[in-house]
């Protein structure tokens, strides 16, 4: 299972749901890091050095920062979903495709309606 590292805004529901499915997340809060306005790029560096890819719905930065730093541990980027279980399914399922997370960019979109 993957080492993860949660951004501030990704919803903690999915957090949970993740954990359920076997995988090691950890958030930004509990890492002692929330409401201190840690760019993006000191997210990255923080999971990257406890070995872990980053999860955000952030698409747009995280994808330049991927471009800028291919170095990471890996960039998970997903599209909102309220419906959070789907959501960690469809994480879960995008992660077991992967033989490695590392210095990939995997996006998880949400399904079209």
């Amino acid at each position: 299972m993957a080492r993860l590292y949660s951004n501030e805004n990704f919803p903690l529901p999915v957090v949970e749901e993740l954990r359920r499915l076997g995988h090691d997340v950890l958030t930004i809060q509990e890492a002692g890091k929330a409401n201190q306005a840690c760019s993006d790029e000191e997210v990255l560096e923080s999971a990257s050095a406890d070995g872990r890819a980053v999860l955000t719905i952030n698409r747009r930065d995280f994808r330049r920062l991927h471009q800028k730093q291919p170095g990471h541990c890996g960039i998970i980027i997903c599209t909102a979903d309220l419906d959070f279980a789907r959501q960690a399914i469809r994480i879960h399922d995008a992660i077991e495709a992967s033989d490695s997370t590392a210095g990939k960019l995997i996006r998880v979109n949400r399904p079209a309606k």
